[in-house]
């Protein structure tokens, strides 16, 4: 039966085990995006402690999708030396590494002008009232992500993630609340979930077969109208036709840390429904801290690899700690 130690392997990778570092923000890059000493530091240091997968914090597309200060850019090839640091010191440190490529949409700060699927302001209450993406926008954003995944792969990613949870571009995107078009790529959950088709598409393309793809999905908004579980249920397979090799299952609009989901893996639910529908492995995260629970959601299969977000951002040493807790004391030879 596997467990969190048990390795994984899949789309040409080998993880040692099912730990994984999710994309965290902190928020150490230059002001031009490029990765500093303490971003290569910060990730190996987590890599060093034993995980079997870093997924590198998300990193912009293109100036207009930028999030804030202190983010990882991918945006153009000044990036790529930095960025082929950080790809060395997480090998260096055992571990598999994933580059989260991202645009913020309506969240944006990099923008004159912000955009999303329709002109409407987002739920949280955060960002400005978007500019509707015309086709030709579309089709910018496309071409984006595929570049950013051509620079990930140059600078010696194994993986590339893209990011369509958290409210951010794509998220916006599959929501009902933020996507009111009436064109193909709004209406019904797969109009909604056309421009991730068209991503995950010319990304897979560009890549080739070396180098895997990964999509974190927001798989519902608990907001009254919004994305419902069901709807990322549907979609999920079609996600995967498209190239995504892994699903790393998290919030929608909501964000990473829901007030209303109290507890460790709040968003275990949300997985194991994923899960049940797809045949690629399926990632969980939400406030996980003990090693015994996420060990058990290997075990139960709910989720087939375990994100430790905050307990390794206040712990680095947390995989190392997780590895001694759940390896069988050795017999003595006496």
């Amino acid at each position: 039966m596997a467990g969190l130690l048990t390795p994984l392997d899949f789309a040409g990778l080998h993880l040692r085990n099912r730990i994984v570092m999710p994309p965290m923000a902190s928020g150490r890059a230059q002001p031009d995006g490029r990765p500093t000493d303490a971003t290569v530091a910060y990730h190996q240091l987590r890599a060093q402690s034993g995980c079997g997968l870093i997924i590198v914090e998300h990193a912009f597309v293109m100036p207009e999708g930028r999030f804030g200060e202190g983010q990882i850019g991918v945006h153009d090839d000044q990036c790529i030396d930095g960025l082929a640091r950080v790809a060395q010191g997480i090998h260096a440190g055992g571990a598999v590494a994933c580059l989260q490529l991202s645009h913020a949409g309506a969240l944006a700060s990099g923008a004159t002008e912000p955009v999303g699927p329709s002109s409407v302001a987002h739920p949280r209450g955060q960002g400005r009232v978007p500019r509707a993406l015309d086709v030709a926008g579309l089709r910018d954003v496309v071409r984006a992500f595929a570049d950013a995944a051509a620079r990930a792969q140059t600078a010696g990613f194994d993986a590339v993630e893209v990011h369509a949870a958290h409210g951010f571009l794509l998220s916006q995107f599959l929501s009902p609340l933020t996507n009111r078009r009436t064109d193909e790529y709004g209406g019904d959950v797969l109009g909604r979930s056309r421009l991730h088709v068209e991503v995950l598409r010319a990304v897979r393309e560009r890549l080739g077969p070396r180098t895997a793809l990964f999509l974190r999905l927001g798989a519902c908004d608990d907001l009254p109208d919004g994305l419902l579980l069901a709807d990322a249920c549907a979609v999920a397979p079609r996600l995967v036709d498209a190239g995504a090799q892994m699903l790393d299952v998290s919030g929608g609009l909501q964000g990473s840390r829901p007030s209303e989901r109290e507890g460790q893996g709040y968003f275990r639910d949300f997985a194991a429904a994923i899960k049940a529908v797809v045949r690629v492995p399926v990632m969980t995260t939400g406030g996980i801290h003990d090693p015994d629970f996420a060990n058990r959601l290997v075990r139960d299969g709910v989720a087939d690899l375990v994100g430790i977000g905050r307990a390794m951002l206040s712990d680095p040493h947390w995989a190392a700690r997780a590895i001694t807790e759940l390896t069988p004391p050795q017999p003595s030879l006496t």
